[in-house]
């Protein structure tokens, strides 16, 4: 019996045990990649998930120094949370304009992107300089040892996604929409989505229970 005798009663009876299907071949390049990065994200989401885990075990661990409520700058928390969402559509906006090739909007959506992260990290860094000033360095409890390796280990990830942001820029610059850029370019936006979703639980879990407290 021919392969498309075989195909055709396979049709007709779903359940024929004789069915054959063509195998459609190994999925493109661009599906592996983003499947592998995936892989790659989830696995930053376990570490992620274990400083949070240590953040609330440790956060009522203050050993006489101050505790959230005392040392957050809520305006600031809040400047810092605006600029990462509005990177996350202007990314978004960036990623789509490579899509269709579109370069003034891909290095505009880019370069927001990269003002939006550098605000971010320069807030940060004054708010981890001032805490370290007044003497609330990561040494003074375990309280303050849990904030310091969660956020800044958050703000390790946005130092490297705004380098990777203007990696990006440059190869586009160089080689234009090819196709192993456009790869990067997809991984780099699962990236620095991943990372604002990250911050939303640092936002709600660190900021906004911590200044309750």
């Amino acid at each position: 019996m021919s392969i498309t005798a075989t195909a055709g009663r396979a049709h007709a009876d779903p359940h024929h045990i004789g069915l054959v299907v063509e195998h459609p071949g190994p999925a493109s390049k661009r599906i592996v990649t983003a499947y592998g990065f995936w892989v790659f994200l989830l696995s930053d989401i376990v570490m992620f998930s274990c400083f949070f885990a240590a953040y609330a075990v440790l956060s009522g661990q203050t050993a006489g120094g101050p505790s959230g409520s005392e040392i957050f700058e809520q305006r600031n928390v809040a400047i810092e949370t605006v600029c990462l969402l509005l990177s996350s559509f202007t990314c978004g906006m960036a990623s789509i304009a490579a899509d269709v090739r579109n370069r003034f909007w891909f290095y505009l959506g880019m370069t927001v992107t990269c003002v939006l992260g550098l605000i971010f990290l320069t807030i940060e860094f004054r708010e981890f300089a001032n805490l370290v000033a007044r003497g609330y360095g990561p040494s003074r409890s375990a309280f303050l040892s849990s904030f310091f390796s969660l956020v800044g280990c958050h703000g390790l990830h946005v130092s490297a996604g705004v380098l990777w942001l203007l990696t990006m820029m440059a190869q586009v610059f160089a080689k234009g929409f090819r196709a192993d850029v456009l790869r990067r370019m997809m991984c780099f936006a699962l990236f620095w989505h991943a990372l604002d979703i990250v911050w939303v639980g640092v936002f709600s879990v660190v900021y906004l229970l911590g200044s309750a407290v």
